[in-house]
């Protein structure tokens, strides 16, 4: 078995390059499809976000093939265009990538939380549609798993819960502009668009939240926010000082001619989704400040922050030779599973004569025989998977190549 993986993210493209290979869970299941049809692909997961698309795959070990081609075929574009922006890792080089990843090394914004739940949920969705194998269920239940390890180690990578939306607002501060009284809607109801609803009532804003006519009488909004159906945000738009958008949808939530039409006082526009929800072209508009998701980032890093990454990575290092222990031997489960199944049958056998010298029910009898072979496979198993962990890899293959043999008569 091979993982492979392959990527685009905020570090080699901008967000126009981006939007081209962002996945919506639909398309996403198309993919899952699509891929599933290739030779020699075992497993798949997909992770979409605002900042980064990858792929990851679990291969037989003499695959070969080009991964930005497969990619760029099913987006239907050039491959040779957009082969310079994508990222290409396999084996080791991959495993690292996804625990720094789930640890939020990788981030935008260092150590933000969201990238852990993000993490899970691409294995979930991948898990849901029979994609991931058990070789990439493993490896990204285990990258999660050393995230969360990190977070509560208390490794400081960045304050407490910070993410996108607080470097929004602390970028739109040092730009000069101020919360306190001022009219804001954000247009999206969900994780991001609610974040960005609360912290902008904390700053002493007056935010309206758009909501869909058909969830309006569902939804819970953000408190002492007020709520507008999505469909009369420009009625609105006119009055806002500030505008955030950050939704799911493939199509503009703000398009040029819309925007010039309400237009009325200067307005800050704030683009948090991937692809666009405000069409680029109100930028040109006279009055309008626009910010895409691109404009938030930090630079640089505090020594502290660079010592807390050594400890993360140090804290990562230990998780991943984990997994590697496992993954060295995972292509052994199945032999594992056998010789597990054939020592726990002779060993029943054994104790047939004597189980039916006993003065029991029939009944009795055969819940006692699957106990004893349940409780066998158990132990077996036990005594396997610790031979695997404290032997070395060579050994251990010869050990279960000489248990194999044994009972390859059976």
């Amino acid at each position: 078995m091979s993982i492979q993986m392959i990527g685009i993210d905020h570090s080699m493209a901008e967000i126009d390059i981006r939007m081209i290979f962002s996945f919506t869970k639909k398309s996403m299941e198309e993919a899952f499809a699509y891929f599933k049809k290739v030779d020699g692909i075992c497993g798949c997961v997909m992770l979409s976000t605002c900042n980064r698309m990858e792929l990851w795959l679990s291969t037989e070990e003499d695959f070969s093939c080009d991964l930005v081609q497969l990619l760029c075929d099913l987006r239907g574009v050039p491959a040779e265009q957009y082969r310079p922006y994508f990222r290409y890792r396999t084996e080791r080089e991959a495993v690292s990538h996804l625990f720094c990843l789930a640890g939020g090394l990788e981030s935008r914004i260092l150590g933000e939380d969201q990238i852990i739940t993000q993490v899970g949920e691409a294995l979930t969705f991948a898990r849901e549609h029979y994609a991931a194998d058990h070789i990439l269920e493993t490896l990204f239940r285990q990258a999660v798993t050393a995230a969360k390890k990190v977070k509560t180690s208390g490794i400081a990578l960045s304050p407490a819960d910070k993410s996108v939306v607080h470097t929004a607002i602390e970028t739109l501060e040092a730009d000069g502009f101020t919360f306190e009284g001022k009219k804001c809607m954000v247009i999206g109801n969900g994780v991001m668009g609610k974040l960005a609803a609360t912290l902008l009532k904390a700053q002493g804003a007056d935010v309206t939240v758009t909501v869909r006519q058909y969830r309006s009488g569902v939804v819970q909004i953000p408190l002492h926010c007020q709520r507008i159906d999505y469909g009369r945000r420009m009625e609105l738009f006119g009055q806002c000082d500030l505008v955030v958008s950050a939704t799911v949808s493939p199509n503009y939530t703000l398009v040029e001619e819309q925007v010039r039409q309400a237009l009325c006082r200067p307005v800050v526009l704030v683009d948090l989704a991937v692809p666009r929800d405000i069409d680029p072209q109100v930028k040109k508009l006279p009055g309008v400040r626009l910010y895409d998701i691109d404009c938030f980032r930090e630079e640089a890093h505090s020594e502290a922050q660079k010592e807390a990454i050594r400890q993360a990575q140090a804290c990562f290092a230990q998780q991943m030779e984990e997994f590697y222990s496992w993954y060295e031997c995972a292509d052994l489960i199945p032999n594992i599973q056998k010789i597990k199944q054939k020592a726990a049958k002779d060993l029943t056998l054994r104790l047939t004569k004597k189980l039916l010298r006993l003065s029991v029910t029939e009944k009795e009898r055969e819940e006692l025989r699957k106990d004893i072979e349940s409780a066998a496979q158990k132990t077996v198993n036990k005594m396997l998977f610790g031979l695997r962990d404290g032997a070395e890899h060579g050994v251990f293959r010869e050990c279960l190549d000489v248990l194999e043999h044994m009972y390859e008569d059976e």
